[in-house]
């Protein structure tokens, strides 16, 4: 198999002594000023930014001096190949002193940061990784639910269905029951298989599930409903990155919001959309 071309910016001719440094850093669930400064110092330092398809083009902006090269990976989209991704990283290290590699939310969860660590320490570059919030703490604090409850739930389950091509498809709700609160990744497209198994381990249909779309930004929409009507919220047209919530944790929240849209004639599958709770200036509902 022939290896993949370098990207034209970054072609050259040999390698420096010291090679740069790669930071693999979360860019957060999406609204731009939950960066962490130490994302924000290396964004402003850095030479060149790979960046996910779905960065706010608003964090993009806190990199004025970087190349920006989109290596995005979109489901049932055309995506770019791990393997060129890191042979991508390697290549700008041989060239730049701050390479940026980012992700969505935290590099560490869901992100495919192993495979690029593996990948940097085979060619003996040096990397460093920078935390971000991951979504489900972002989808917690928007709803004004704790995760984890005195008396309700102490442990809490993040997971997700997705695997990659010729992948099997492992245990991936195998830690559930029906005492988690359970966060599902990328899990609208397999809403089926998810319904399935959350039954299979003890969690009753009745139990309430909120879909959070576009969490910390302006068009975050929640979507109510509980296990057994999953699969119908499913159906419905997506505006952006979903997560599914499922717990009794939720319960208090869930009525909360039933009784609003009863008072607004809304159905029992309700759907939201408004000002995200996390804006920098909090308005109400």
């Amino acid at each position: 198999m022939s290896k993949p071309p370098l990207h034209p910016q970054l072609q050259t001719e040999g390698q420096p002594q010291t090679p740069g440094t790669v930071y693999l850093v979360g860019a957060g669930p999406g609204a731009a000023d939950l960066l962490t400064l130490r994302a924000l110092k290396l964004l402003a330092q850095a030479d060149v930014v790979f960046h996910d398809a779905l960065i706010d083009p608003a964090i993009l902006d806190y990199a004025p001096r970087a190349q920006r090269i989109a290596v995005g990976k979109r489901c049932g989209r055309h995506s770019t190949a791990q393997r060129f991704i890191n042979k991508q990283l390697i290549a700008a290290a041989a060239r730049y002193p701050v390479v940026v590699r980012l992700k969505g939310g935290d590099p560490m969860l869901f992100g495919r940061a192993q495979e690029e660590i593996a990948a940097l320490d085979a060619a003996g570059v040096p990397y460093a990784v920078v935390p971000g919030i991951t979504a489900a703490l972002a989808a917690s604090a928007e709803l004004g639910v704790s995760l984890t409850q005195r008396g309700v739930a102490r442990n809490v389950v993040l997971t997700t269905p997705r695997v990659g091509v010729d992948e099997p498809a492992g245990e991936w709700a195998a830690g559930i029951d029906a005492g988690n609160t359970v966060v599902v990744y990328m899990g609208m497209g397999k809403a089926p298989e998810v319904v399935e198994q959350l039954l299979a381990r003890g969690v009753t249909g009745h139990t309430p599930v909120v879909v959070i779309e576009n969490a910390t930004l302006p068009t975050c929409r929640e979507t109510w409903c509980t296990v057994a009507s999953l699969v119908a919220v499913a159906q419905q047209a997506l505006t952006g990155p979903a997560l599914i919530i499922i717990g009794r944790v939720l319960e208090q929240a869930r009525t909360q919001a039933a009784e609003l849209d009863q008072a607004h004639g809304l159905g029992v599958l309700s759907s939201r959309v408004g000002t995200t709770r996390l804006a920098p200036i909090r308005k109400t509902r």
